[in-house]
């Protein structure tokens, strides 16, 4: 059986498509930044003496890490309303995507802060540093430099990972896919650009995060 392949079909929806990415950037865009903001968060509450702040952050990660990402999107969208919530499909898919990153976030993040030696913070502390400036000078930098090959890497899977939220109605580019095959039928043309587009994205954002590793760890501007 031969499959005659007709790409041409899917030029006139090409509105559509560029609506896709365009959204599934935004989205991944804010979910990156706010899962960032939550994993630092945790992470600094993991890492407390206090039990009024570690067992909290260490249930939410192990929840959010032990529990499906659709799981967690249909309570955000489907079970709030239930509570008086009501929030809309684009709102509710950021939240439930930055919840989930920020519990991996965390996680990587914690592991970095763990790397630094002890010694080395002991010795800014003997500086006269505060807590909160041999934090800022002291550990973020070599943490963020151990980790971020391993906060990139998840920063692109959360981007493959904004398909899901088409289930809710999100008109992403997964759901372009499926509007452009409901209306042509042509299944294969439709999921392999949207594949090609994925791709696309990804090797886009696994550039841009090798520069930025290179500008900011590699070479370091002279001061």
């Amino acid at each position: 059986m031969n499959y005659n392949f007709r790409c041409e079909i899917l030029l006139r929806y090409q509105a559509e498509i560029l609506q896709g990415v365009l959204l599934t950037l935004q989205l991944s865009v804010l979910t990156m930044v706010f899962g960032l903001i939550i994993g630092l968060g945790v992470a600094i509450a993991a890492g407390s003496p206090s039990k009024w702040l570690s067992v909290p952050a260490r249930f939410y990660v192990e929840t959010i890490r032990n529990t499906p990402l659709l799981v967690q999107l249909f309570i955000v969208f489907f079970g709030l309303p239930s509570l008086g919530v009501r929030l809309s499909a684009d709102l509710a898919a950021v939240i439930a995507l930055s919840i989930n990153m920020g519990a991996y976030g965390a996680e990587i993040l914690r592991a970095g802060f763990e790397s630094v030696r002890r010694s080395q913070i002991e010795a800014g502390r003997s500086l006269g540093l505060t807590a909160a400036q041999t934090f800022r000078h002291v550990v973020m930098f070599q943490a963020m430099k151990a980790i971020y090959p391993a906060l990139a890497s998840q920063f692109v899977l959360i981007m493959l990972a904004t398909c899901v939220v088409s289930s809710i109605g999100v008109t992403e580019l997964f759901h372009q896919a499926a509007f452009i095959d409901s209306r042509t039928y042509r299944s294969f043309e439709a999921y392999t650009l949207i594949t090609l587009s994925y791709l696309i994205l990804t090797l886009a954002f696994r550039a841009l995060f090798s520069f930025i590793y290179w500008a900011v760890f590699v070479r370091r501007p002279a001061r």
